[in-house]
């Protein structure tokens, strides 16, 4: 059995335990690359989410993010993208660290290149872990036969997500010679960090595009609903509904928990501001004693010795 197969079959939508358990299994080796890939995606989200009203909780229940993401709104683009891009980063990164017979590092990056350097080392084999991404992730929706709109919305934001890393890859080098000089440098591709990859994806989450299904030809294809608006890339991210407004829990929609007693900023008119994380309701103001390091000081070799301070600061939830 794979204890972890419906937090990894299951991170993005509706489990489809059955099929795509079989699919785990049918995949043992890669599994735990997968499930390391699920929880990256957990982590990322909550981390570009975490001033917003909707902060990517999870629920003990499937699908982890509730069924908010059932819904196709920008915070279920955004999942799918971040969930596909990971689950090809960790594929990838257990690629090139010899986790996995089926892959290794990507051999077609070899010789001397255009720049005069010399490919070697291990360039990350981001193909394998793409290849992987689509066959895994986006099973789902080929089922469907991509004719809904909702599985157009998922398949182009999953390869959104995926993009986020191919057109992000970067070259490592290393110099070789006498006293670190750079006679010679050998360099390789990199996949960037997966908070690159965050970011990216995030800032495509705030430019979204609003599309609607339109039948060109013979084919299902989507469009922004504003005619006005210029038509969305392969790197943009697209949704079909708009979001509520996270505001208050209603006990209906798992993962809508709403804002009461979450931490705001009582200075910011940003999103993340007391006024817009309580939607009008106010907020509670409370004196807490926090403690930090302080006084860092280093010590030859090789540490560093903090001091710990205590300091009370005015701490704000909403009401």
């Amino acid at each position: 059995s794979l204890p972890d197969c419906t937090l990894v079959c299951c991170l993005h939508l509706i489990c489809f335990r059955c099929f795509r358990c079989f699919r785990c299994k049918r995949n043992v080796e890669v599994m735990d690359a997968v499930r390391r890939g699920a929880q990256l995606a957990i982590d990322e989200c909550q981390y570009q989410f975490r001033n917003r009203r909707w902060n990517c909780s999870t629920l003990e229940t499937v699908p982890v993010f509730g069924k908010v993401v059932t819904q196709g709104t920008r915070e279920a683009a955004f999942v799918y993208a971040i969930s596909a891009a990971s689950v090809a980063f960790a594929v990838t990164r257990a690629c090139s660290s010899g986790e996995l017979e089926k892959c290794g590092c990507d051999r077609n990056v070899h010789g001397v290149s255009p720049d005069g350097f010399q490919w070697s080392g291990c360039s990350d084999n981001i193909a394998y872990g793409v290849a992987f991404s689509q066959s895994f992730v986006d099973i789902r929706e080929r089922g469907k036969g991509q004719s809904s709109n909702r599985a157009l919305m998922n398949l182009h934001n999953n390869e959104a997500g995926r993009k986020a890393i191919l057109n992000h890859m970067r070259v490592e080098c290393k110099c070789h010679g006498v006293s670190g000089s750079c006679e010679v440098k050998t360099c390789w591709k990199a996949m960037p960090p997966f908070r690159k990859v965050g970011n990216v994806i995030k800032e495509k989450f705030d430019g979204a595009t609003e599309v609607e299904q339109r039948k060109i030809g013979t084919t299902k294809v989507l469009v922004p609903r504003n005619s006005q608006f210029k038509p969305h890339t392969d790197e943009d991210l697209v949704y079909l509904d708009p979001s509520p407004d996270f505001c208050d829990h209603d006990p209906r929609t798992p993962g809508m928990l709403g804002t009461v007693g979450r931490y705001c900023n009582k200075t910011s008119k940003a999103i993340d501001g007391c006024e817009l994380m309580c939607c009008g309701r106010g907020f509670h103001t409370e004196e807490v004693e926090v403690v930090d390091r302080c006084s860092c000081k280093f010590h030859w070799c090789c540490y560093v010795k903090c001091k710990q301070c205590r300091k009370m600061v005015e701490m704000h939830t909403c009401r």
